[in-house]
This record gives C-alpha cells, structure tokens and sequence, in this order.
C-alpha cells in the first residue's frame, strides 16, 4: 500500500521519537547521560571520563539542567555536581539497549567492555524489553502501532 506525504505527515507532527532525539540524541548529551547512570556526578570527572571539550561539556550539561534530565546541586561553595532527576533515570533502559546492541554488532572480539551483574540473582544481565501486562517479549513482529490519544495532534 502506498502513502502519500499527507496520510503519514502526522507522524513528523507529533513524533516522541524525533522529540526525545532532539534533546538526548546528541553523541555527548548520551555518554554524559551514561556517565551519570554509572555514577559520575563532577563537572571534572565528566571531562576526564570523556575526554570532551570543555566548552562542549558546559554548554551540554546547561541543556540537559534546563531539559529536567538532571539536577545542578551545590556540593561546595562555588562548586557543583550534576544528579539525574526521574526523568533521566528513566533512561538507562534506552541506554542499556543501545550499549547491548553496540556490543553485540560493534565490540572488540574479547567481548564488551562493561557488563552488568544483577544484584537479585548475582547472574550477568542481558535486558530485553517486555509487555508489562503479561511479560511476553516486544519485537517489531510482535506489536501493531495504533492511533494513540495525541495521534493527528501535531
């Protein structure tokens, strides 16, 4: 079946996806968010841990603050650190999924270079992502896309 630019304009109009990558699809917006989920909180260690411009690395963090992603919480007079908020915590299953994707297709042949021991049963972890109703697995062959409550709002 064909579509014509018109049938198909609603999901640019109101596209989360293309939202979501606005804010966090920048390469260094995502590994400062990494870093986070992994601990880091100074401005100093981000730059260190990531080898990133300074410049860059203040002008990512303000756009992140500003996004609700993080906290910018004083520590020391004149000092600061950086904590995720909800909203950025609400992320790592995303960032999980990229990061065991890159290993699977992009890693060095020993394997990845992190990987994630969960703390209920002491196994390493692989994450996939599931229907919270009835646990079965989602997959591009497993679901339909439907209208949802905003679909045509743009």
């Amino acid at each position: 079946m064909a579509y014509s630019p018109e049938d198909v304009k609603h999901r640019f109009e109101s596209d989360t996806v293309g939202r979501a990558l606005a804010l966090v699809g920048e390469r260094w917006s995502l590994l400062i968010l990494r870093e986070c989920l992994f601990g880091v909180r100074r401005y100093g260690e981000f730059a260190r841990n990531l080898s990133i411009p300074r410049p860059t690395l203040s002008a990512r963090l303000k756009t992140l603050v500003e996004a609700g992603l993080l906290d910018r919480v004083p520590y020391e007079p004149d000092r600061h650190e950086y904590r995720l908020t909800q909203m950025g915590r609400e992320l790592f299953p995303a960032i999980v999924t990229l990061m065991q994707w890159g290993d699977k297709y992009l890693s060095e042949p020993d394997g990845p270079p992190i990987l994630f021991r969960h703390k209920e049963c002491g196994q390493v972890s692989e994450s996939y992502v599931a229907c919270r109703n009835c646990g079965g697995d989602i997959g591009y062959h497993t679901v339909t896309p439907e209208p949802g409550p905003a679909f045509g709002k743009g």
